[in-house]
């Protein structure tokens, strides 16, 4: 949906905060969800990674960032909007599966371990050893795999047991925002469905997979709906931020999922395809209980809607590393370049796991590979065949969740990394044989958030009853797709033997 002049913009007004890997923003929204010009602020993430698979940050440090952002933020809601403006509430999208622990003081011990930390990959076999992967599939929409928190809580036990023996909370990011802003948090239903260890339809922590995971109830925090909002900050933010002081802050919500609310996508018709760092494709609705089927993964995007689809480690992040890694022209020749380039022209076949795979064969080893390089080939050809090669890993998620869900027939398109690439659109597009139409909200994850403030505020009746508002369409070419569909054929055959023979528990889809 297009932003509006802060004079056009309709109360009650909601300020969002959208913490990613790569960035934290904050934009305020009016009652009709719109996004309101110059009123927004954002800064990069201090992201540290290891050649040993570490992906952490330092969560005082990105919370000092976080607080910034809300400065500038504030000061430019005043600015636009007069020294009489209020905010009614305060939305929260963060990134799903990450986790930190704090002590009894309410301090870190240690740092915040994002999905992509694969260094717990060594302990997924003790908890396939223990249990049944496919029954806590099925209730808890994870399987047992290090980018979420059962995997991860065993390495730190065995790596860092004196940070284990000082925690007293293991907490998402969101939640140790609002300990820091009110000195207690809760764990919204939306960040619980992604550690792996709740029970979906129960909307309960599951008990035999918190006892694998050698933890208990009691070090977690309080479950609770997106209504359980907080308010009264600790003084020295309530003067820090006076426009914020009185809002309700609701719990942080899973950005994946709020980039289907805020794209529109919160229906059985419609899928998000999404390509930041990382990318995803989802498919979102409200029902009070659902099966969760083999193959997909299953969260949720607050107490009666569930978000079921697939995830890839790798997407914007693969096209930043090709752009430097092969010092590609700059954005624009490199868009013409690659745009002007044939579907498999290049005769290459990457295996596009520089930061591992989740969806769809989550192989705990996965890495990266170019195969089929001659002396003719050029930079530019591998970046184009990276690019396809994400494409094609979204064809075998969209098989996967058409067969779940048939009836979602219309594929939308948002990310960043995605929509500034025209030619990539058309690759998915081709890939998947279906339209793809860009979503017009440039920020569908910060968007979301808003949306389910202003459902909670009563300003709307529900997230789902806002017009859609789409961009550019991308119309797939038959001759195009065929190329895809042959270029699968040889990508599953490199994957069959670079991946899944590896020795490894065999991934589930080959």
């Amino acid at each position: 949906m297009p932003s509006i002049s802060p004079t056009r913009a309709e109360a009650p007004f909601v300020l969002t905060l959208d913490v990613g890997t790569t960035s934290a923003r904050a934009e305020l929204y009016d009652r009709r969800g719109r996004a309101i010009k110059d009123v927004h602020a954002s800064s990069p993430c201090p992201l540290e990674t290891t050649p040993d698979g570490g992906a952490q940050m330092d969560p005082d440090a990105l919370f000092e960032l976080v607080a910034e952002v809300l400065d500038e933020a504030c000061r430019e809601a005043r600015a636009k909007l007069g020294a009489g403006a209020a905010v009614a509430g305060v939305g929260m999208a963060t990134f799903w599966h990450s986790f930190l622990g704090i002590d009894d003081r309410g301090r870190p011990t240690t740092p915040l371990f994002l999905w992509a930390d694969s260094r717990s990959r060594d302990r997924m076999p003790a908890l396939q050893s223990r249990l049944d992967e496919r029954a806590v599939h099925a209730r808890t929409g994870c399987l047992l795999h290090w980018s979420y928190w059962p995997a991860k809580l065993l390495w730190l036990a065995r790596t860092h047991a004196d940070a284990v023996t000082r925690t007293r909370r293991w907490v998402s990011f969101g939640e140790y925002v609002h300990l820091r802003l009110f000195g207690d948090a809760d764990c919204s239903y939306s960040m619980a469905s992604g550690t792996g260890l709740l029970d979906q339809n129960r909307r309960d922590w599951d008990p035999e997979v918190l006892d694998a995971a050698g933890i208990s109830p009691e070090l977690l925090s309080p479950l609770a709906d997106h209504d359980a909002a907080r308010s009264g900050l600790a003084a020295a933010y309530a003067r820090r931020w006076p426009l914020l002081k009185d809002a309700p802050w609701y719990p942080a919500a899973g950005d994946g999922a709020m980039s289907n609310v805020g794209a529109g996508c919160v229906t059985r018709e419609r899928m998000a395809l999404m390509i930041g760092t990382s990318g995803a494709l989802r498919v979102a609705w409200a029902a009070p209980t659902t099966v969760i089927p083999w193959g997909a993964w299953c969260y949720r995007a607050d107490g009666g809607r569930f978000v079921m689809g697939g995830a890839l480690s790798n997407g914007g992040n693969l096209y930043g590393w090709l752009r430097e890694t092969l010092r590609l022209p700059s954005i624009r020749e490199a868009e013409r370049q690659i745009a002007a380039m044939e579907v498999d022209a290049h005769g290459l076949t990457v295996l596009p796991f520089l930061a591992g795979e989740r969806a769809p064969g989550y192989a705990a080893n996965a890495r990266a590979a170019v195969l089929g390089m001659t002396l003719a080939t050029r930079p530019i050809d591998v970046a184009r065949a990276g690019l396809e090669a994400i494409a094609l890993r979204f064809a075998l998620l969209h098989e996967i969740v058409s067969e779940v869900v048939p009836e979602a027939r219309q594929v939308v398109a948002s990310g960043g990394a995605l929509l500034r690439s025209p030619a990539w659109c058309q690759m998915i597009a081709d890939a998947l044989g279906q339209t793809v139409a860009a979503s017009g909200e440039p920020e569908a994850s910060s968007r979301g958030a808003a949306l389910l403030a202003l459902e909670q505020l009563g300003a709307i009746e529900n997230v789902g009853s806002l017009p859609l508002t789409l961009g550019r369409t991308y119309e797939p070419s038959p001759e195009a797709h065929e190329r895809f569909v042959a270029a699968q054929e040889r990508h599953r055959r490199a994957y069959a033997t670079l991946v899944a023979g590896d020795g490894e528990r065999p991934p589930l889809l080959g």
